[in-house]
């Protein structure tokens, strides 16, 4: 049998205050835990108002609770000897801190990192439909998500020319704005900070030499005060030695990297540091089907952008996109949230047995 753990807590990004706990507070729930979510101190109200509505659901109290707070709210749930075992979602560079602290603590950890999305682009693919696939899964949220596609990679100069040409003309009639506005297709970022942070990386890219196709950094938004706006960019010309492919940026900067073959171009997706999602665009079920068994990522859609599995997989990556031996929700949260018991059991019927000094075995 498997049984729960006991204590277990949740910390959760800015990005997707509602999605990323309930991938981990219900499966913790439902297999006999108690949780504790620490939210983002960006955006903390949601998580309050999960717990009333859990509250008013009928839910002891006691069983969801919510702690705010940075990282010494952080520090006391992955040191505290109550916890058993702890969930991330956030960058790279905190999930191997939270994974390290909470593992020397004696926890069990899953920890999910950043990601550098790659969507390879096959000279037969329909361009109309990867550049529809590309704006939502580039531009949308403002990049600001793990499964964002932040590298295409189209196979062959004249794929990448026509890509390239589309997206441009895509790019100039994409509506920017406040969210509450009708038609607005893509937002502010997170914050000020964040914001100037995106535009280091854009100065980066044209400084190491890829050529700037459409720039961010020029957008205006008149109608939205002080909002942290960043325009959507276009980079061509990438190669995987420069910052802007390297890192993950976390915002409307998509990246275009040539490639000449296809092996090259699974070449330059496997070779990347992580390994959260990955597409490919074509209409050959070879190629997909090759591409599927051979890539290095642990989540992988064709033509689909942003490949989140259904509720009855997991959620989770490869490489240095995962720290833990679980990925988050389904299945593997069920194995995460529990410890398997075993209990081997014989019921004598005679006198007692004489002494065994060998392993039991069923006669």
């Amino acid at each position: 049998m498997r049984q729960p753990l006991g204590v277990v807590a949740g910390i959760s990004p800015f990005n997707l205050p509602a999605m990323v706990p309930l991938w981990m507070a219900p499966v913790a729930l439902a297999c006999g835990n108690t949780f504790v979510l620490k939210p983002s101190e960006k955006d903390p109200t949601l998580s309050v108002e999960l717990a009333r509505l859990l509250q008013e659901a009928g839910l002891p109290d006691g069983v969801f609770n919510v702690v705010h707070g940075d990282k010494v709210a952080v520090d006391g749930l992955l040191t505290d000897p109550r916890v058993e075992a702890v969930s991330f979602v956030g960058s790279t560079p905190i999930a191997e801190y939270v994974h390290r602290t909470a593992s020397e603590n004696g926890k069990r950890v899953q920890a999910l990192g950043g990601a550098k999305n790659h969507m390879v682009v096959m000279p037969d693919a329909d361009l109309d439909k990867v550049v529809s696939a590309l704006m939502g899964a580039a531009y949308g949220s403002a990049g600001e998500r793990c499964m964002a596609i932040s590298v295409v990679v189209p196979v062959g100069p004249e794929t990448a020319d026509a890509l390239r040409e589309r997206l441009v003309e895509a790019l100039g009639n994409l509506k920017i704005g406040p969210g509450m506005n009708d038609g607005v297709e893509m937002g502010p970022l997170v914050t000020a900070a964040h914001r100037d942070k995106v535009a280091g990386y854009v100065d980066a890219g044209v400084t190491e030499g890829a050529e700037l196709v459409v720039d961010g950094r020029k957008t205006q938004i008149p109608e939205a005060g002080n909002g942290f706006f960043f325009g959507p960019t276009l980079f061509d010309h990438v190669t995987p030695d420069m910052r802007i492919y390297r890192e993950e940026i976390f915002g409307p900067v998509l990246s275009l990297v040539r490639a000449n073959s296809f092996t090259e171009a699974l070449a330059v997706v496997n070779d990347h540091e992580f390994g959260n999602g990955t597409a490919v665009f074509t209409r050959d079920g070879n190629t997909a089907r090759t591409f599927f068994s051979q890539v290095k990522a642990g989540m992988v859609g064709i033509n689909i952008p942003i490949p989140v599995p259904m509720a009855f997989h997991s959620f989770g990556g490869w490489k240095r996109s995962l720290f833990g031996d679980h990925h988050v929700y389904g299945p593997e949260g069920v194995r995460f949230y529990t410890r398997n018991k075993t209990a081997t059991t014989a019921w004598p019927t005679g006198g007692l047995a004489a002494a065994d000094f060998t392993m039991p075995t069923l006669d």
